[in-house]
């Protein structure tokens, strides 16, 4: 799992100009799914409905300043109850990590066993805290962790505790300034090379999950000048359209949209910004694109790839400059659709499946490879039958929530909600509009869309109320 991957940026999902060579061949020889919503376009709301297979609405994780109780029933204790041996290595974001005290991020490895990881290699993401992990003790070894550090924090606009206060960001969010790093001591180099060896080394009798977390192509764009290179001769692809949202007659979602005009230095964003940013992302994308591919031929090196399932996806989107947006969060396609490639044990037909997914899907369906026990209360359908070339129940709706909003996503519309008001915000058509430039919700002759979508899928979905263990920023203070 990739942190903050565009699903269409890939060779396989049209996008000639991404080189992705490594998820190409997995797609060849496997199936990708291109309707993918996840359940949160956000790290810790996306990854707790990935671990428990249940909406936002129901674990109440819906920011990233709460998180999932560690006895919750989840897709990794499922695998182990069916015999695997469960190893996370890299990016977990599944429990708040700011105020910790302890010497060492390998001192928090109870709180993922908690969650059925048998084995953890935690590392974190690309904005390292003041713990140490095993990434930074290697910069360190190398006499490289000064440089990394302040090239961060020169980027960080999260602030102490992920509130913005007292932030130390003091470049553009479009700023793709390379890190000042080799090549091979990057940070999604070096999760490759971990995994890489953990494979090689693997001796256990059990059959094994092993979950690997790249901290990248999240933001900062920060692809060291070598891997940038690699794009000096592409005409890298820009986003479908960089028109600013429309934020009045939006109600509470304005202050989302503008807050993320603000985050993204949208008023400064420039074409020739936004390619810079997506020749970088594309870069880091092809730096994990190499590493999944080391690991696939070290499985085969291993006599292990005719026997093993290989899932690719990430936990939320990004915006890449369409709208003059970066990041995520909002509920756009960019922010909220992922990537998703199955490649079964000894490949099959390569095959597009278009249907509308949710994330909580993909654990079903490890569950489902691996015949483990159902999570109490979980969502998730198996993509297996679709997999295997059989009729797959369809969904009639997508739902990604996050700060306080949702987006319920049907075969031709998407429906932007007010979660506590239970009241519309932004209708699209994306049959006649596939940019999501055109919000047709002040016009009267879409009311019946509107009403027809929130008495089929919205009403009754929130009529279980959402969690909310905290206020949100955006809607929990004031009133329309």
């Amino acid at each position: 799992m990739s942190d903050q991957h565009q699903a269409d940026m890939m060779g396989c999902a049209g996008d000639p100009s991404v080189l992705t060579p490594s998820l190409d061949a997995l797609a060849a020889e496997g199936v990708r799914f291109s309707r993918v919503s996840c359940q949160g376009p956000l790290c810790m709301p996306s990854r707790a409905s990935f671990m428990t297979e249940r909406y936002v609405r129901d674990h109440g994780v819906y920011t990233n300043w709460a998180e999932i109780t560690p006895d919750s029933p989840t897709y990794a204790w499922a695998l182990r109850e069916a015999g695997y041996h469960t190893s996370l290595l890299g990016k977990a974001h599944l429990y708040l990590d700011e105020n910790l005290t302890v010497p060492h991020i390998d001192d928090m490895a109870g709180r993922l066993e908690e969650l059925g990881f048998a084995e953890v290699f935690e590392t974190g993401d690309k904005f390292v805290g003041k713990i140490p992990n095993r990434y930074t003790d290697f910069l360190s070894d190398r006499g490289l962790l000064a440089a990394y550090r302040q090239h961060i924090a020169d980027r960080s606009y999260q602030g102490e505790n992920e509130d913005g206060q007292n932030a130390t960001k003091c470049v553009p969010m479009w700023d793709s300034t390379p890190m000042p790093l080799p090549l091979d001591a990057y940070v999604d180099t070096w999760h490759g090379h971990e995994a890489v060896k953990w494979i090689e080394r693997y001796d256990r009798p059990e059959p094994f999950f092993l979950f690997v977390g790249f901290p990248g192509p999240h933001d900062p764009w920060d692809a060291p000048e070598e891997a940038v290179q690699r794009y000096r001769d592409v005409d890298i692809s820009m986003p479908r359209s960089t028109r600013r949202p429309t934020v009045e007659g939006t109600g509470r979602y304005s202050a989302l949209l503008n807050s993320f005009l603000w985050v993204s230095d949208s008023e400064t964003m420039t074409d020739d910004a936004i390619r810079g940013m997506r020749r970088s992302y594309a870069a880091d994308i092809s730096v994990i694109d190499h590493a999944i591919g080391c690991m696939v031929e070290a499985l085969e090196r291993r006599g292990l790839l005719d026997t093993t399932w290989i899932l690719y996806t990430s936990d939320h989107g990004e915006m890449a400059g369409s709208h003059g947006l970066m990041s995520k969060c909002v509920l756009y396609e960019g922010a909220v659709r992922v990537p998703l490639i199955v490649r079964p044990p000894g490949g099959s037909r390569s095959r597009a499946v278009d249907a509308l997914v949710e994330h909580l899907d993909v654990p079903a369906t490890l569950r489902d490879i691996a015949g483990a026990p159902a999570i109490p209360d979980g969502e998730g359908r198996s993509l297996l039958a679709a997999v295997r070339g059989e009729a797959q129940e369809s969904r009639g709706a997508t739902v990604s929530e996050n700060w306080g909003f949702a987006v319920f996503e049907t075969d031709r519309y998407k429906l932007i909600v007010d979660e506590d008001a239970v009241a519309p915000c932004q209708l699209f058509d994306l049959h006649e509009d596939p940019a999501e430039d055109v919000d047709l919700l002040p016009d009267r002759l879409a009311a019946a869309v509107v009403e027809e979508m929130m008495e089929t899928h919205v009403r009754p979905f929130f009529a279980t109320p959402p969690a909310r263990p905290h206020p949100s920023l955006f809607t929990g203070g004031y009133d329309e």
